[in-house]
């Protein structure tokens, strides 16, 4: 049914996470022009993934000092000195963070609760600012656009901390949401007052091993006619891992706090229109089909990882892609183009080894792609 389908999408979601200017704080890191006026010392918890080494560089960049937390098997060189810290949090190892001080600390790669409350006894009262990187899915319904005020999901367990990476898994993410709204409070409760709740929607562009946005990147420059989801007017909300990265290195400069939804562009963009801008940095001779969402349905493609990016802009999921984003604006969160995501994100996967990009991680396989759109001629020469 189509409504058990939909509420498929919004778990594939919760696996996650462009607009009109490069952001001047870019140019700024990127031309090597001074930062802030007072440096900052930033732990960050993570740092190895897809948005951490972005905020290293940013941070860098603007002068401050960087220290990093995980447990040391992403090894980067980095343009300038960073301390690096190793621990395991799975475990509970964080005594190299034990008798530190820092301004600020980052916490990127959180899904468990256990993992904010054992930060929490080492580092409340040694940081003056603990950024938690949360996620939209969060909240406990998606019908509706809404703000940073809507309700969270609920997590009904029996101990939210004692799950695992392994309970989670088991859960095939239907506790994501649960469990990152329980470490949500958590990072508010040990740290009253100087929390930061950052809620990213779908974090994309260059360095993305899920190829969530890559796809399309990668299909449309192969050109040819591709196939479309829906009638294009269902809304996107996406946002590059730079952008989010260094606006949460400014929001550590502002020592701005409260809880932030942080997905873009700045106004409403719709597949059709995210297409059409793909295709424009792509330059390719594409010829786009769009194909109604029943048919999808009935033939079992799903949103989001068969065709990504995509949520059906009605019913259960008519809000997923209306987040409201205004108090982030506010705050200073601007966008690179999407035809600079498009162009670099292309770039980047093309330097990948030849068996990573044989097999794109989302999206149609060519081949279904195919026998799709030749369904859908099909189905649309029945009489009647």
């Amino acid at each position: 049914m189509m409504g058990s389908t939909r509420r498929r999408f919004v778990k594939l979601a919760a696996l996650t996470a462009p607009g009109l200017a490069i952001s001047p704080h870019s140019a700024l890191a990127a031309d090597g022009s001074t930062g802030p006026a007072k440096p900052l010392r930033i732990l960050i918890l993570g740092g190895t993934g897809f948005t951490g080494p972005h905020q290293v560089r940013y941070a860098l960049a603007r002068g401050h000092k960087v220290t990093l937390f995980n447990r040391g098997r992403r090894p980067d060189e980095w343009p300038g000195k960073v301390e690096e810290l190793i621990g395991d949090r799975n475990t509970g190892d964080l005594k190299a963070l034990e008798g530190r001080e820092w301004d600020v600390c980052i916490d990127n790669p959180t899904t468990l609760p256990f993992w904010v409350r054992d930060a929490g006894r080492v580092l409340s009262g040694k940081v003056g600012q603990y950024i938690f990187i949360s996620t939209i899915s969060v909240y406990a319904a998606n019908d509706k656009p809404a703000d940073e005020t809507a309700a969270v999901a609920p997590y009904d367990g029996k101990d939210a901390m004692a799950e695992t990476q392994e309970t989670l898994r088991a859960s095939n993410s239907a506790l994501y949401g649960p469990l990152k709204s329980v470490s949500e409070r958590e990072a508010s409760a040990r740290f009253p007052g100087a929390t930061t709740i950052i809620r990213p929607g779908l974090i994309v562009g260059p360095g993305d091993e899920t190829d969530r946005f890559t796809y399309w990147p990668v299909r449309v420059a192969r050109g040819g006619e591709v196939l479309a989801p829906g009638d294009g007017v269902d809304p996107v909300q996406l946002i590059d891992a730079r952008d989010l990265a260094e606006w949460t290195i400014r929001m550590a400069e502002t020592r701005t706090f409260g809880v932030f939804n942080a997905t873009g562009p700045a106004k409403t963009l719709t597949m059709k229109s995210m297409l059409a801008g793909v295709a424009s940095a792509t330059r390719s001779d594409t010829r786009f089909t769009w194909v109604s969402t029943p048919f999808l349905d009935t033939h079992k493609v799903s949103a989001w990882s068969d065709l990504p990016v995509w949520i059906p802009g009605q019913g259960e999921t008519a809000g997923f892609a209306r987040r409201n984003i205004g108090r982030a604006l506010q705050a200073g969160l601007v966008f690179r183009p999407l035809e600079t995501t498009t162009a670099d994100t292309l770039d980047w996967f093309s330097k990948q080894p030849d068996d990573r990009r044989a097999k794109l991680r989302a999206g149609l396989t060519p081949a279904r792609e195919t026998a799709l759109l030749e369904q859908w001629r099909a189905s649309l020469s029945r009489p009647g």
